[in-house]
């Protein structure tokens, strides 16, 4: 017989191959920064705006945890959070705006803080 330690080690075969599937959807996820950040530096610098891999880093990251989402697995709410400054701070750039990051950056902890303790299940 198992004690309640024990079975917290011992995951079920879902549990397994979602854990499996978590690996490979990570993999693929720092593959396709890769590429994209090598990619990027073969462009001239003059055809690609500075802030561009921003963006790129910050939809691959929101893409791998809607993937995780869709897949229910658990998602990261750091990466998210990564993902959104990314996409932010990318589009930004692009336009060619000055993001006040720091602000919004406290603004949205701050949020996290309030909302957080509201929105878990209990």
């Amino acid at each position: 017989m198992t004690t309640p330690e024990e079975s917290k080690l011992v995951l079920t075969p879902e549990e397994q191959e979602k854990k499996s599937l978590n690996k490979t959807l990570e993999n693929a996820a720092w593959g396709l920064f890769l590429i994209m950040l090598g990619c990027l530096w073969l462009v001239p610098e003059d055809m690609v705006p500075e802030d561009a891999w921003l963006l790129g880093a910050g939809i691959i990251l929101l893409g791998l945890n809607g993937i995780r989402y869709l897949k229910g697995i658990r998602t990261s709410g750091f990466t998210i959070f990564l993902g959104l400054i990314g996409v932010l701070l990318g589009i930004g750039g692009l336009v060619g705006m000055d993001v006040p990051v720091i602000p919004i950056m406290i603004i949205l902890i701050g949020l996290s803080m309030v909302m957080g303790p509201l929105l878990r299940k209990k």
